[in-house]
């Protein structure tokens, strides 16, 4: 039975208190309604969308969707006044459909995964309505018109709501049939219209996660934000991803420090995939990140012999683990210069390049980033900038189509950390092939602005 995701984005946004819908706000280097989209366009199960929109904002989702090319998309409808009317020019859309699954999903939940997805579809085989739902962590209580506990509900038997929700067409379109005909119809979403109205239908639960939380605040918009930065890779999945091949085959690739650990790691990799790799780096040819004229002119010679740059990587960096009142000022300059000055320069040099083929950059942060700790205070410091400078390119090269990402490792054993911390047990540490690989997955991946967490197991 084919499966049409119905992303439902009718909102203003009245209770978030901003001009702009928030499904339009930008979050990890794209727009939420972007993210949201991406979810159901790259999941195997999903055969079609359809996007309800608010009348005042169809052209803006049309852009959208031409610009970001989702063949899945194939109706862009006009929503109402209530979100039951969004719901409604779906079911309407496709009432000449013998039968379909319908799975509706507020475009403000983007951190919605395939995992959700597949168990609503696997649910309907079994059942006409599926609601998504997460056990309740606090009490809840009954309030009276006085302001006081009229009742407690036994929390074991609490659930929040989430969506997607998903629905035999015949069920969903039968349950609004006899909805509509009831004067005093009120309803907050699509299973409790089943609920109420079709009550000898069950509707079954599938778990949903804490991550799959819904836009409504402005302080929601911050934790978004958060979940996506701590999107984990973990250093488990020794295998690259399926079509890192073709990703890879033929591209050109700029890496600077790729003389050893991640970088030559990442170096090896993509020369096996049969990539078009340039290595640069202090040891390997004297090139120095943190001298601007040295990085034009490299990309220069990469782009004139090649005729294009499709990827560049900065691995380059230098551990300073000392007190500060304990360093020269010209450690001090070095350090930053390397540390931040150096991903600038690369990151500006190389844009016009990455604008061309609509490429990607990725950078390097430390753990460290979090917080400032003793004894890295330039270290730590210099790596937060790289965050925000990963976030801040996101967005000003977002019309641009070219991915800014950060790997994020655990500690890793490198030449740099054997250095300053010495022989430490290898259980304890990444291995610099495994924070490759899931360099080179996030390189090739949809994702923007976002910092990848990459931990053991």
């Amino acid at each position: 039975m084919k499966n049409i995701a119905v992303i439902l984005a009718g909102g203003k946004g009245n209770r978030f208190g901003d001009p702009l819908p928030k499904q339009f706000l930008k979050v990890a280097g794209k727009m939420i309604i972007e993210h949201t989209i991406e979810v159901f366009q790259n999941h195997i199960e999903i055969d079609e969308i359809a996007i309800v929109s608010n009348a005042d904002y169809v052209i803006d989702v049309e852009r959208i969707c031409a610009k970001n090319m989702y063949s899945k998309v194939k109706k862009i409808l006009k929503g109402g006044s209530e979100r039951y009317h969004s719901s409604l020019a779906a079911i309407n859309a496709y009432s000449a459909v013998e039968d379909c699954n319908l799975i509706f999903h507020d475009a403000v939940r983007p951190l919605v995964n395939n995992r959700i997805i597949s168990d609503c579809i696997s649910a309907l085989s079994i059942c006409n309505a599926v609601d998504v739902a997460v056990k309740t962590t606090d009490t809840i209580i009954r309030v009276s018109s006085e302001m006081t506990i009229s009742g407690i509900p036994i929390r074991k038997e609490l659930y929040n709501g989430q969506t997607p929700q998903a629905f035999k067409l015949k069920t969903i379109k039968k349950a609004y049939e006899l909805a509509l005909k009831d004067k005093n119809f009120e309803t907050t979403d699509d299973c409790g219209v089943v609920y109420k109205y079709l009550p000898n239908e069950d509707v079954r639960i599938v778990e949903g996660e804490g991550s799959n939380m819904k836009l409504t605040y402005k302080e929601d918009l911050f934790l978004i934000d958060k979940l996506f930065q701590l999107r984990t890779m973990g250093s488990d999945n020794k295998n690259l991803l399926p079509n890192i091949d073709e990703d890879i085959k033929s591209k050109v690739i700029v890496i600077f420090g790729g003389s050893y650990g991640i970088g030559k790691d990442i170096v090896n990799i993509c020369k096996e995939k049969g990539g078009k790799v340039h290595s640069f780096s202090r040891s390997e040819n004297n090139v120095d990140v943190s001298d601007q004229s040295m990085i034009k002119s490299v990309l220069e010679s990469v782009y004139k012999k090649e005729g294009r740059i499709d990827y560049v990587i900065n691995t380059a960096g230098v551990l300073q683990k000392e007190p500060l009142c304990n360093m020269d000022y010209s450690d001090i300059i070095s350090g930053v210069n390397i540390n931040y000055i150096g991903s600038i320069i690369v990151a500006k040099e190389a844009a016009k390049y990455l604008k061309e083929s609509k490429g990607g950059l990725l950078l390097f942060t430390s753990s460290s980033y979090t917080r400032g700790r003793a004894m890295y205070s330039l270290y730590s410091s210099s790596k937060a900038a790289i965050v925000n400078l990963v976030q801040a390119l996101s967005d000003e090269w977002y019309d641009w189509g070219i991915k800014v990402n950060c790997i994020n490792p655990e500690r890793t054993k490198t030449p740099m950390r054997i250095k300053n911390f010495g022989i430490e047990p290898d259980n304890t540490l990444l291995t610099s092939f495994a924070v490759a690989t899931a360099s080179i997955n996030t390189l090739v991946s949809n994702m923007n602005g976002v910092v990848i967490d990459v931990k053991r197991n």
